[in-house]
């Protein structure tokens, strides 16, 4: 994960075992947003590529492979790159196929070739680092044409602060300061714009939210978030969204 001046991204490095395991960590929050998230991105894939068998994934920011190891028990050839050796360690161990490919890496710099992948993703990644359209014009460069780019972030307004970073760190014990910064936020507006300078067109975005059934008045007081937590899809984009853009095929000459 390439690091940003405003924003502490060293907490992921020291999460370790954690990262599958913790509850009383804002990653569970993460995990529990992931079964949400991973599914989505698994029927879009499956939409788009059909029966195809060789389908490269590049994940970007890919941390301790919540997403890899899902696409790679489903078939997919995934690449899972981050700045975090530590994540990447504990990402290894629970990558039951044993075939992801981990990869140290800057997402201002990617070590791939042009039009290596059918598809990248980059999930809860963009909001932690300073300059999204430069890391966004690398994923466009390493995705063949007719791919797809997927993301996940936080919209950028008073409501997300309150609820993603203030609440979060008012209700969730473990939770570091600086963990998300507003002013990182990035709008759906933004985004989409950023695609195009890019060379991708957004097809599709939907927002994700708490499913409030599953919090407890418990958790509230104890700081720990419950095993069953759960988020759901929604058609507002006020808090978190995620989505998935094309890059159009190539004229022909």
């Amino acid at each position: 994960m390439q690091k940003s001046s405003r924003i502490d991204n060293s907490i992921y490095d020291s999460l370790g075992e954690r990262w599958y395991t913790a509850f009383d960590d804002p990653v569970a929050l993460l995990r529990a947003e992931s079964r949400t998230k991973a599914p989505w991105v698994l029927e879009k894939m499956r939409g788009h590529f059909r029966e195809r068998s060789d389908v490269r994934l590049l994940d970007i920011g890919c941390g301790a492979g919540f997403l890899t190891n899902e696409m790679a028990g489903h078939g997919f050839h995934v690449t899972g790159l981050d700045q975090s050796l530590q994540s990447l360690e504990v990402a290894k161990r629970y990558d039951a196929t044993k075939s992801v490919d981990y990869v140290t890496g800057d997402a201002y710099s990617l070590p791939f070739a042009d039009q290596s992948f059918d598809a990248v993703s980059a999930m809860d990644f963009l909001e932690h680092i300073d300059d999204p359209l430069r890391a966004i014009r690398e994923m466009s460069r390493v995705l063949k044409p007719g791919g797809l780019f997927f993301f996940h972030t936080f919209n950028r307004n008073r409501l997300a602060q309150l609820v993603i970073i203030q609440l979060v760190e008012k209700l969730v014990k473990n939770t570091p300061k600086h963990m998300h910064v507003i002013e990182l936020f990035i709008t759906p507006e933004e985004l989409v714009q950023m695609s195009h300078q890019a060379g991708l067109q957004v097809r599709e975005m939907t927002g994700i939210r708490p499913r409030f059934s599953t919090l407890t008045l418990r958790s509230l007081f104890t700081g720990v978030v419950p095993e069953k937590f759960a988020f759901k899809l929604t058609r507002s984009l006020k808090l978190s969204y995620m989505g998935y853009a094309e890059k159009p095929l190539e004229q022909k000459k």
